[in-house]
């Protein structure tokens, strides 16, 4: 990589870190108040709430991903009036996306009640706040197109800033309200209002930094056309995500009960603190890949992919390591004991299939960035159907257990035996070469934490944020002297051994020329 691209990578990775650190210590704080102040109930039903209009992410039909993809492009080759026409193009795009998520929220709204086992009393809020999450669901997909713009010029940092800013406002709004007797529906808005004021700044920002020409004429339909083409296969993989990772809460709500979700939720929700440290960090390779793809770059790629997913495996080994040892304590000090029982089985059995998905999360940055991600959209599509079929074959026999079981088996299948091979065979590397050099440090660097943890749980169990905090205190300074070790001697980014073999295998398909059709697209 070229030194600025390492400057602004090593900002931009900083700042997703330090927002996700925030959002992290903020929910730590906050769901317990929530959960405590509302009930198990009513703190059901607002999961429940924006689990259903999550599903409204699915409107986006890729068009995010796009943006992200040939902003990057357009950039990289200089092309003023196709960025415009992007840009134009995608606005248009998502302002009818949006009229049509209103009619769908007018749907959900009516019969929010009849498809799920709602108590009584909240019946009418539920109403209220499929309204609420799904107007502003509607505003947030044309402000959406300049979150994609900022990814592309590689400004994260102005991403983060905001989302700090943001995060913290709304945790001290939500508890000032929640203390003066406020409830569900008062918090619900805070949650959806803050998010349109942030993106409102954003676009200012956004504009100042890159001026784009707006106007009527700049709505292009072959530009339209190369959005579809690329967003169609994106869409694909973000139905999967939905099927793989937002259908729990709506089985278990439709299949036990609101109060089953919260359950749940406590340990799904730890999971998903861990992969977004990792995911703060993936994000920001999508467009290098871009333009490494955009220049024809093919070492690069190759780097990317291999000491990316390094640097996610020195992310989530420790993490993974620490929630699986340390789960129980997590739990107890977060939200109380009275969950331990349930919560943490689904945390073990969501975790472990996680953690080898996470320490692959830059291999579909890579695939994206070259326009080289179909296969994977139908292998992932597929592993949401199973995800769906076996969650509600197991949910009834094994309750929420079941639900997580049904998430875990096909998600181990895709990352296991799918995904390292189709990438290293686009690649042109070897698989046992990939594993050796992404993998076997972060192994190594990690095994001393795991001995001091376990020392340290044999010598007593933590029951209080002190004594955990002494712990992972503990844990992380012996991974922090690995680490270390790590960058004094520049292991973290080396790639050695695999630019030595690059010639070892072919390239799948010539992706080094400057110029490609839209319709010449595919990853076979």
């Amino acid at each position: 990589m070229h030194k600025i691209d390492k400057r602004q990578i090593i900002k931009n990775i900083t700042s997703s870190w330090f927002a996700l650190g925030t959002n992290i210590l903020v929910g730590l704080f906050l769901s317990p108040f929530i959960l405590h102040r509302l009930g198990d109930s009513a703190f059901g039903v607002w999961v429940l709430t924006f689990s259903i209009t999550g599903y409204y992410g699915l409107f986006d039909l890729g068009i995010r991903s796009s943006i992200v993809r040939y902003v990057s492009k357009h950039l990289a080759t200089g092309s003023n009036e196709d960025l415009a026409k992007l840009i134009n193009t995608a606005l248009f795009g998502y302002g009818c996306v949006g009229a049509v998520s209103l009619v769908v929220t007018g749907i959900m709204a009516t019969y929010v009640d009849a498809l799920f086992k709602i108590p009584p009393e909240f019946r009418s809020s539920a109403h209220l706040l499929i309204w609420m999450v799904g107007t502003s669901v509607a505003l947030g997909f044309p402000l959406g197109v300049v979150g994609g713009f900022l990814e592309g010029l590689q400004r994260f940092d102005i991403l983060n800033i905001s989302t700090v800013v943001q995060t913290l406002l709304r945790a001290l709004l939500i508890v000032v309200f929640l203390r003066h007797g406020w409830g569900l529906v008062t918090i619900t808005f805070i949650t959806v209002a803050l998010p349109i004021i942030a993106s409102l700044v954003r676009v200012f920002i956004a504009l100042h930094l890159r001026p784009v020409l707006f106007g009527w004429k700049y709505i292009d339909r072959p530009t339209f056309r190369t959005i579809v083409h690329y967003s169609s296969t994106t869409f694909m993989i973000m139905v999967a995500g939905r099927l793989k990772f937002k259908t729990d809460e709506i089985v278990i709500g439709s299949m036990i009960s609101a109060a089953a979700i919260t359950y749940f939720n406590i340990g799904a929700r730890i999971v998903d603190y861990a992969g977004g440290v990792v995911n703060s960090l993936a994000g920001n390779f999508l467009p290098v890949a871009s333009q490494s793809e955009a220049t024809g770059n093919i070492g690069r790629l190759r780097k990317l992919f291999v000491a990316g997913n390094r640097l996610c495996a020195f992310t989530i080994f420790p993490i993974t390591a620490s929630l699986l040892i340390l789960g129980k304590s997590v739990i107890e000090v977060w939200v109380g004991k009275k969950y331990i029982a349930t919560s943490y089985p689904v945390l073990v059995i969501m975790i472990i299939p996680s953690t080898i998905m996470f320490a692959q999360a830059v291999s579909g940055r890579v695939l994206f960035g070259m326009s080289k991600h179909r296969t994977w959209a139908w292998v992932t599509l597929i592993e949401g159907v199973c995800n769906l079929t076996l969650s509600i074959l197991l949910v009834r026999p094994y309750g929420i257990i079941g639900d997580a079981l049904g998430t875990a088996i096909p998600l181990t299948c895709s990352f296991l035996l799918f995904m390292p091979g189709h990438l290293c065979r686009l690649l042109g590397i070897r698989l046992r070469t990939y594993l050796r050099e992404a993998f076997v440090l972060p192994l190594v660097i990690t095994a001393p934490l795991v001995a001091v943890l376990l020392l340290m749980k044999k010598w007593y169990i933590p029951h209080t944020y002190r004594q955990l905090a002494v712990q992972l205190a503990i844990g992380g300074a012996v991974y922090g002297v690995g680490l270390l070790w790590v960058y004094a001697t520049d292991r973290a980014l080396r790639t050695g051994e695999l630019a030595a073999k690059q010639e070892a295998a072919p390239i799948e398909n010539d992706i080094s020329a400057p110029a490609v059709s839209v319709a010449e697209y595919s990853d076979s």
